[in-house]
């Protein structure tokens, strides 16, 4: 389970930090500034932005679950493993528009968490 939690910061460092600094490597003046005055974001910033929200609302549940699973010792790295997965596939699908492969990934995302939590009951 170490490696799945490692691998999901892993995930936000590249998509919160990583992908939008990429995205904005045109506006170092900006990201080197305090920011005071925003820019307007293109289409592809934004929808990074609103993945990268999405993820950090999802995040802090997987990462408790994964913490209570290694305590207790329930094997669920398999549904952790799809979780990261369907995390992962978020991104692209996200960023591409792909509208409704990306609800169901994640639902799926979210049924791996509700799974999870159903079997530390």
């Amino acid at each position: 389970m170490t490696t799945l939690i490692i691998g999901a910061l892993a995930l936000a460092l590249f998509q919160l930090w990583l992908l939008p600094a990429t995205l904005n490597i045109k506006n170092m003046a900006y990201m080197l500034s305090s920011r005071d005055n925003p820019i307007e974001p293109s289409m592809l910033q934004g929808r990074v932005s609103r993945a990268g929200v999405n993820l950090q609302e999802s995040l802090p549940a997987f990462l408790a679950l994964a913490l209570l699973v290694s305590i207790q010792q329930v094997d669920l790295a398999q549904a952790a493993t799809i979780w990261l997965g369907l995390r992962v596939l978020y991104i692209p699908c996200y960023l591409l528009n792909i509208i409704y492969v990306r609800t169901l990934v994640w639902l799926g995302s979210l049924g791996c968490l509700i799974y999870m939590v159903s079997k530390l009951i």
